[in-house]
């Protein structure tokens, strides 16, 4: 057993109100210059939709993550040798019009325009070609459903009946916050030739090294979840860093700390990284859930502990895993889920389902696997969360109910539900935690680094970590 630590993020897709605050803070603190106009290292995307970049659950197309081949498992773009083919030309990679073409406008022409019969307009000028263009996409385009017919093409319904998907447009819509998912197994690592992208050691960030990068751009089609961009003025790719500079402050990241609807918690999970490839490699994709789960180990339990103390995690780290609001989430009450566990990237980045309005269901106090009367439909929510698993997704949404019921019950007097998987103090716990959780309750992360001495310290004092252009 060797005990691993890992600051995860949970986010409660029922307090999304789908306002991009945390998406314009990410912006503004770390991708607001050239090159990185059209980076979103954190995005909010409406579904039903194709997402941003265009299509980007379409594995076919892009063949990112990693697949069992007899199995064994390897980066779906192929073994070393064929990716090595590609080196030089990639024909899975994304281009700019999957993203979106960065632009401004000529305010120059608004006010130094003269008097004229009509009013002077500024038309929109690309960024990176300073020509006149005409928009024809962008990150949010598809915000409530304003692109519907983009909707109908979310990668999601493949699987679900055409039934459902002729009326998808009307049913429903949902936000769903993105950032690096920062995996277990993370295929972008796996992929890149110059080894330039790692995970840290005491945090479990994945980085780019700026100084390694050498351009190839094979991490960014090997990322399923397309959160390495290029940025064209380096030529180097960049992705979500977590806010490591916070982290090891003990702060939170930028996009969680700005949230409006107070949806995301962040904390310490401990793993055991002996026991992560096998569970990437979990042959029914229904299963990965589970299989990372049991993977994350108890904080309380003495032997865990001891492990984890052999392993050089300090003590500090060891109670924020205790009191981490993430564990809680994930393991305890089981809460929470993987977006796309069927990529085998094993994300630490986790979602509450939202638990959508019911029709003729509130009686029966239950949700079902064959429900067809609820606003989401509970086959969508397993394609994006339970990777078509809909028992794991059914499980969650049932405790999240059961929570609103007891909630409820205490209010108004009624009875409690006859079947309750978990005592009541359980359930005020969750409400808590998810309804009314202070700032420090949903943020546990502990300050320093696990393993800088005083030595180290001194080393790094006066020195700066950014070598690239645009560094101290």
């Amino acid at each position: 057993m060797k005990i691993k630590a890992q600051i995860s993020m949970v986010m409660n897709l029922d307090k999304c109100i789908g306002c991009h605050t945390c998406s314009i803070t990410c912006k503004n603190v770390w991708t607001n210059r050239e090159g990185a106009e059209y980076m979103y290292f954190n995005n909010v995307e409406t579904k039903p939709g194709i997402g941003y970049p265009k299509r980007w659950e379409d594995q076919d197309k892009w063949q990112g993550g990693w697949e069992l081949k007899n199995g064994k498992l390897r980066l779906r773009s192929g073994a070393k040798l064929t990716r090595m083919a590609k080196l030089f030309y990639h024909p899975n990679q994304p281009e700019l019009d999957d993203y979106y073409e960065p632009w401004t406008y000529d305010y120059e022409t608004l006010i130094n325009s003269k008097r004229k019969n009509h009013q002077p307009i500024a038309r929109p000028r690309s960024l990176i070609t300073q020509q006149r263009m005409e928009i024809k996409w962008g990150p949010n385009w598809e915000d409530d459903l304003a692109d519907g017919q983009s909707a109908r093409q979310d990668v999601n319904l493949r699987n679900m009946g055409s039934d459902i998907a002729l009326e998808f447009h009307d049913l429903f819509m949902k936000y769903l916050p993105r950032v690096c998912n920062h995996c277990l197994n993370p295929a972008c690592v796996a992929a890149c030739p110059s080894g330039a992208i790692y995970k840290r050691e005491e945090d479990g960030v994945v980085l780019v090294s700026q100084d390694g990068c050498r351009g190839w751009r094979h991490c960014i089609p090997a990322c399923p979840y397309k959160k390495v961009y290029f940025n064209w003025k380096t030529n180097k790719a960049e992705k979500c860093i977590f806010c490591f500079p916070r982290l090891e402050n003990g702060l939170p990241t930028v996009c969680a700390d700005t949230c409006v609807g107070r949806l995301r918690y962040m904390g310490v999970l401990l793993y055991d990284m002996d026991k992560v490839k096998e569970a990437a490699a979990t042959p029914d994709k229904g299963q990965i859930y589970h299989s990372v789960l049991d993977i994350i180990m108890d904080p309380h339990d003495p032997e865990v502990l001891a492990a984890a103390r052999k392993e050089g995690i300090p003590e500090n780290w060891l109670k924020a895993a205790q009191d981490s609001p993430v564990y809680k989430l994930v393991k305890e009450w089981q809460v929470a889920l993987p977006l796309h566990a069927e990529y085998r990237t094993l994300p630490m980045v986790w979602y509450v389902p939202p638990l959508s309005p019911i029709t003729r269901r509130a009686e029966a106090d239950v949700y079902l696997p064959e429900a067809t009367d609820m606003r989401i439909p509970l086959a969508y929510l397993a394609e994006l969360f339970g990777a078509g698993n809909t028992q794991v997704v059914a499980r969650a949404l049932q405790r999240l109910l059961d929570m609103r019921l007891v909630m409820r019950a205490q209010t108004t007097g009624d009875r409690l539900p006859a079947r309750l998987e978990f005592d009541v103090e359980t359930y005020q716990a969750m409400h808590r935690l998810m309804g009314i959780a202070k700032y420090k309750e949903r943020f546990r992360i502990p300050a320093g680094l696990q393993e800088t001495s005083q030595e180290k310290l001194h080393e790094l004092q006066g020195t700066c970590g950014y070598t690239c252009p645009g560094g101290c």
